[in-house]
């Protein structure tokens, strides 16, 4: 795939497949067209799983966006989120992005609107078509546009279909390409004359920031021929406006629509000479405006000035010749200093387990600083143990895995005495620790303390591929990412601590194996939800009772964790122990409501109970807002039963739940589930309940462990399912 050079030159498509890169063009065009939009872009899936790339983007410039050319599915972003879950994301306005998506707002803290429609056809994921355009405070994507967006998702979808057919990639590989563009507006003649007569420099920049027009005064500040500056990218013709200092003030003016003044430092060595840059942008370009300024009040400081390593204070004298292009990285390490505990903070407020935090660490610090390796060690009883590693040799870690706090390593020490170790070279390690082994000759190395509240809670390693040095503004910024890191890691470990007792819990409470009668096969399924807890509130359960008849149960306890699994045991014993005494389904149900009442453990549940004569296939069922079952015919017929209920129980202690009375016949499958089941996030539920009753009428009737084992595939193959399912089947045999 084509490629965009280092100088932030527009990348052209001819290095890409043509009719990949035209028909996604094409649709980025149209889309912007149909809803208003100023830019719009196509992501695609990548050959890496889990990773999607912006493949095209048209109407504001590629580089202002290389951070979010890169998206891992998982993240809490939008592109990702239209991904994950098929269904669009609309953004109004800054608000409503920053309530679903905060880390998107830390990045683009602007005032604008951004659309995501998922790009599929089938089953088949390609990828998300993106628009942005500008914002309207408080007033949500209208139906027309939804519609147009969604019209525009689908026909390319289509298209890339047909490209798959024919043999062309719909895979995209390297960085994204620039859609079409008009060519530069030159302006009407009067316009020339009269911005030509200003003194001040004035350059007339397109979407994708190319110039266009160029004023004699321009020319004159500039040394530089409007025809020589013409169809250039601003960040190609004047390659000192392309520094990462600068690059929010002009992410701000494309994207905001708000004029936009900062001062930018012309010139790489002293003297060099301060400009004052003024945007004004609209939806057809932006004019660009240069003046000349003094230093302004708010330059960064030299370096030097601010180096605490640094031997004496820089004088005035000394600082008018600090290298501009230093104040420039000081001024963008700031910046960075500053955005990046603010995104990773807000990232790892979302992870949950210790394997989810090295992987946010891995995904948002990593590319941050330019890292390759990373290791997370944790302590345990003065050893530290390897939790997490990547990019580093395979198996070169493990000789360091389980050492004791007396062994001197720099990721123990580092650890025993709380301070941070920066070796700028792989030199420097191995003459700080003689004979230590090293995974590479060149390269660099951050060993970080990991330290929560005062508490050790292990140490950190970021390595770099060739040797690099670490500012102070890049140390203190570690140093500070440690301590959240540490922090998430406290609270996972807590987190995973809840967990295990959760998930021995509700192993110990739901049944090892059911009761084997005649004339009636039964079967159940569990699965933990992948989201939050790990662990509910759902349960199964199949019980002989003393009149010879089975009862079949069926409960969802509202909630995950300890507190759920440990109501859904209580719950699960007061059924047993209604159903052995003997009493109908009416007194069971009744009866485990009031149960819950006199708890009052803050919780409500479903429940489906019924009890089966195993001689005749008679049943009587009573439900308390639980999903209905279904029930499969011999002949495959499929159907959802309609059992009157009642209210949940937990809620109302006079309610009553009647009793409906059917029959199983030889042959026919009853089938009980919990809501996590059939229920999908953005989708209503009796979609998901005719799903898997077509799933049921599909199946096999026996073995009936084949029949649930399918009925619960798909949801078991669903990386991100935020609620538990229980399954139950039970079928009329011979």
């Amino acid at each position: 795939m084509a490629r965009a050079d280092s100088a932030g030159a527009a990348p052209d498509t001819t290095d890409a497949p043509d009719a990949t890169a035209q028909v996604l063009a094409r649709a980025a065009v149209n889309a912007m067209e149909a809803v208003g939009g100023y830019a719009a872009g196509v992501y695609l899936r990548s050959p890496t799983t889990g990773l999607l790339l912006m493949a095209v983007f048209t109407g504001l410039p590629l580089q202002l966006f290389r951070p979010w050319w890169r998206m891992q599915v998982n993240r809490p972003y939008p592109v990702a989120e239209a991904y994950r879950s098929g269904q669009a994301v609309l953004l109004h306005d800054a608000e409503s992005a920053m309530s679903r998506f905060p880390q998107l707002m830390a990045g683009l803290p602007f005032p604008f609107a951004s659309l995501y429609e998922p790009v599929t056809a089938g089953t088949e994921r390609f990828g998300v078509l993106v628009v942005l355009r500008e914002a309207t405070p408080g007033i949500p994507v209208g139906t027309a546009d939804r519609e147009r967006l969604r019209r525009a998702a689908e026909r390319l979808a289509a298209d890339l279909v047909a490209l798959a057919a024919a043999g062309a990639p719909v895979l995209w590989q390297g960085d994204p390409v620039s859609g079409p563009a008009p060519p530069p507006e030159a302006g009407a003649e009067g316009a020339r004359r009269a911005a030509d007569r200003l003194a001040q420099a004035v350059l007339s920049l397109d979407r994708q920031g190319r110039i266009g027009y160029v004023n004699t005064a321009a020319e004159h500040l500039l040394g530089i021929g409007g025809p020589q500056l013409q169809g250039r990218l601003l960040w190609e013709a004047l390659p000192w406006l392309g520094h990462p200092a600068y690059e929010d003030h002009f992410r701000a003016g494309f994207m905001s629509g708000e004029p936009v003044h900062f001062a930018a430092r012309r010139g790489r060595h002293a003297p060099a000479q301060w400009l004052s840059v003024d945007l004004y942008p609209s939806v057809d370009g932006v004019t660009l405006t240069l003046g000349t300024s003094a230093k302004p009040a708010y330059a960064p400081a030299s370096r030097a000035g601010r180096d605490a390593d640094a031997a004496t204070a820089t004088s005035p004298a000394a600082d008018t010749d600090v290298d501009a292009d230093a104040e420039l990285h000081a001024s963008a390490d700031e910046a960075s200093a500053l955005y990046r505990p603010v995104a990773l903070a807000i990232a790892l407020t979302e992870a949950v387990t210790a394997r989810q935090v090295s992987a946010v660490v891995t995904e948002e610090l990593l590319p941050a600083f330019g890292g390759r390796q990373l290791a997370i060690y944790l302590l345990d009883e003065r050893h530290l143990y390897l939790a997490w590693e990547t990019g580093f040799p395979l198996g070169f870690l493990n000789r360091f895995d389980g050492v004791s706090l007396d062994v001197r390593l720099p990721g123990v020490e580092t650890l025993t005495t709380g301070r941070a170790m920066f070796f700028e070279s792989m030199q420097h390690l191995a003459a700080a620790y003689p004979g230590i082994p090293l995974d590479a000759d060149v390269g660099a190395r951050a060993f970080l303390p990991l330290i929560a509240s005062g508490r050790p809670v292990g140490s950190c390693i970021l390595g770099f591929d060739a040797p690099r040095g670490f500012s102070p503004e890049e140390r203190t910024a570690l140093t500070a990412l440690a301590g959240l890191i540490a922090q998430a890691l406290a609270r996972a470990r807590r987190y995973d601590s809840e967990a295990a007792l959760a998930r021995g819990l509700q192993s110990a409470l739901l049944p090892h194996r059911l009761p084997v009668r005649e004339h009636v096969a039964t079967v159940g399924r569990y699965l933990p939800g992948t989201q939050g807890m790990d662990v509910g509130g759902d349960w199964y359960d199949v019980v002989e009772t003393g009149t010879g008849l089975l009862a079949l149960v069926i409960g969802d306890v509202q909630g995950h964790g300890v507190a759920a699994a440990a109501t859904m045991g209580q719950l699960r014993s007061a059924v047993r122990a209604f159903a052995l005494s003997g009493s109908t389904p009416q007194q069971v149900v009744s009866g485990t409501n009031q149960l819950l009442i006199d708890l009052d453990p803050g919780q409500f549940a479903s429940c489906c109970y019924m009890l089966l004569d195993p001689e005749s296939g008679s049943v009587m069922a009573a439900r308390a807002g639980h999903p209905q079952p279904l029930l499969r015919h011999p002949d495959g017929r499929t159907e959802v039963l309609d059992l009157a209920g009642g209210v949940v129980l937990g809620i109302d202690p006079e309610a009553s739940y009647p009793v409906t009375e059917l029959r199983l016949t030889t042959g026919s499958v009853l089938a009980l589930y919990t809501d996590g089941l059939v229920e999908k996030p953005g989708t209503d539920i009796d979609v998901g309940v005719e799903r898997l009753r077509k799933a049921l009428a599909a199946a096999r009737p026996a073995p009936l462990t084949e029949a649930a084992d399918r009925l619960i595939s798909e949801a078991g193959n669903t990386a991100d399912r935020p609620d538990d399912i229980a399954l139950l089947l039970a079928s009329r045999t011979d």
